[in-house]
Parts: C-alpha cells; structure tokens; sequence
C-alpha cells in the first residue's frame, strides 16, 4: 500500500468489499503522517445495507461454509470485525484464471450459482491504468470466486455446495 501512495496523492477513499468493512483505523494512521484525507464512504459498493435479519442468516451460512470448506481458501475475518456477506469470497488454490475458472465452471454445470467478483483490478482498467504493480491484488483478483449465502438457501444446499467444492477442491494442484 505504501508504495501507491506519491506526492500526487491527496486522499484515501476507502470502500467496503463483499460486505467486509474497509479498515479505517489503519488507514488513518497511513494518511496521519503524511498529512492526507481520508474520505469515507460508509457502503459496501457491491450491494446496499441488508436487513439485520438478513445479514445473521448469510453470517450463519457463512460460518457454516468456514467450518466444512477445505478444497477452497475461505475468507479471513478477523474478532471484531462485522462482515455482512454480500458476497461469500473465497480463493481458489492453484494456477490462478485457469483453475479457478474451470472450478467455476465444474460448479455451475452441478446448479451452483457462483461468480466471479472481479473481472479486472481496478488500478488495472483503463480509467486508472497506471504502472503500479500490486501482485498481491492481481493475484486475488485471478484466485476469488463467489459462492451463494443468500439468506434463503438450506442447510442441504449448503451441505451439498460444501461437498462440491471439497471434492473438486482436491483436483486442483496447489501453488507452491
């Protein structure tokens, strides 16, 4: 992060993703000693606040999938912290596009809706271009996959989507 910040920098936009809360505190103490702003928008920019309902049901779902997943590498969620689950993002172990793409592709032909959440790194689009190199960004952007905690899904959907993705898990070779 250190090196994204120049002498053109004049703020820090932080933004919630998936329904995991940018880190504010962190960040101000980043911007704090080099005199910036940081900016803060208070919605995750995937999807508008849930009901609280809504929000411990995909938290559930989510700790259920925490607790079973081993052929993908879950979220990490730090105590504290109040992730809402827009999106349950995980990481597919392997080559990065390629595997990940073939296990979404495995998935959705057994009737699991995933997605996959970022297409491009946005320092990599082209109204940001630039040549700043972030290669642990790129290579999460190739690795994540979104898999479905709607609140209304089953514990069998969620079984099955566990046993799926354990068993296609162990097909992918892991990088070393």
């Amino acid at each position: 992060m250190l090196r994204a910040l120049s002498e053109r920098t004049a703020a820090i936009v932080p933004v919630g993703l998936f329904g995991y809360p940018a880190d504010l505190a962190a960040l101000q103490a980043l911007a704090s000693p080099r005199e910036l702003a940081v900016i803060e928008h208070t919605e995750d920019i995937e999807q508008a606040p849930a009901d609280a309902d809504a929000v411990h049901r995909r938290r559930q779902h989510a700790a259920y999938l925490d607790a079973r997943l081993t052929g993908v590498i879950t979220p990490r969620v730090p105590t504290g912290v109040a992730h809402s689950y827009h999106s349950y993002v995980v990481r597919v172990p392997g080559n990065g596009r390629p595997d990940r793409d073939a296990f979404a592709r495995a998935l959705r032909a057994r009737g699991v809706r995933c997605r996959v959440p970022v297409q491009t790194p946005v320092h990599r689009t082209p109204a940001y271009r630039c040549e700043l190199r972030l290669p642990e960004t790129e290579r999460a952007a190739d690795d994540c996959l979104a898999l479905p905690v709607e609140e209304g899904m089953s514990r069998r959907e969620l079984r099955r989507m566990v046993s799926l993705c354990n068993g296609l898990g162990g097909l992918l070779p892991v990088a070393a």
